[in-house]
């Protein structure tokens, strides 16, 4: 199973802990920490990801679920109309994030925030969060990664000027939390509320 290079930190002490129980037969302490070793290890979890590829799709950029799909404006890089897509991601689900579409970074923005329940509505203004812009060349679109109320680290990978590839790794958060997807008004939006998704593997919309 392949690992996301920011969990062996967490792995690593989690690993020396329960040999540490064992060695000194603390057994059920041990049993305990064991259950929450494997736990650690499936949270950074970076499983292959091959699916539905399209310079057409927008595919999911997150595992979880879709709590809301509401139109809105986005100011920030959109500049007007927006349906925004918002997936929740609990404790058990996957945290590497991947890119939706193939475009090149035009905007990059990280703003400091609360860490309330991300599944909640004011997480998308007041929680900690990074966004980034991507232009593909059927338009613009906005993926937020947004902090929850255990998540303390959101990790993006690409700077501004790069050129993103469908499918592939965007970033990380860990530990719960959220990421928003805003589509301009040219996008068909496929999901709805309740769907459950898989980042590179989900398609969430379509260009006409």
């Amino acid at each position: 199973m392949r690992i996301a290079p920011e969990g062996w930190p967490f792995i690593g002490i989690a690993v020396v802990v329960a040999m540490l129980l064992a060695l000194f037969r603390l057994w059920l302490p041990f049993g305990l920490w064991l259950v929450l070793t494997l736990w650690v290890i499936a949270f950074f979890r970076d499983p292959v990801r091959r699916g539905p590829r399209g310079e057409k799709l927008v595919l999911a950029p997150a595992d979880g679920k879709v709590v809301s799909v509401i139109p809105i404006e986005e100011p920030a890089y959109l500049a007007g109309a927006s349906t925004r897509v918002s997936i929740f991601m609990n404790v058990f689900d996957v945290h590497v994030n991947r890119h939706p579409v193939d475009g090149v970074v035009e905007y990059r923005a990280y703003v400091r925030g609360k860490f309330i329940n991300a599944a909640g509505e004011k997480a998308s203004a007041e929680n900690e969060q990074a966004s980034l812009g991507i232009r593909t060349d059927y338009g613009k679109i906005l993926v937020r990664q947004i902090a929850g109320l255990v998540a303390r680290r959101i990790v993006t990978d690409p700077d501004s000027g790069d050129r993103v590839r469908q499918g592939e790794r965007l970033g990380l958060i860990r530990f719960g939390s959220r990421v928003d997807l805003f589509l301009p008004p040219a996008a068909r939006v496929k999901a709805k509320p309740g769907d459950v998704t898989r980042a590179g593997l989900t398609v969430i919309a379509e260009w006409p």
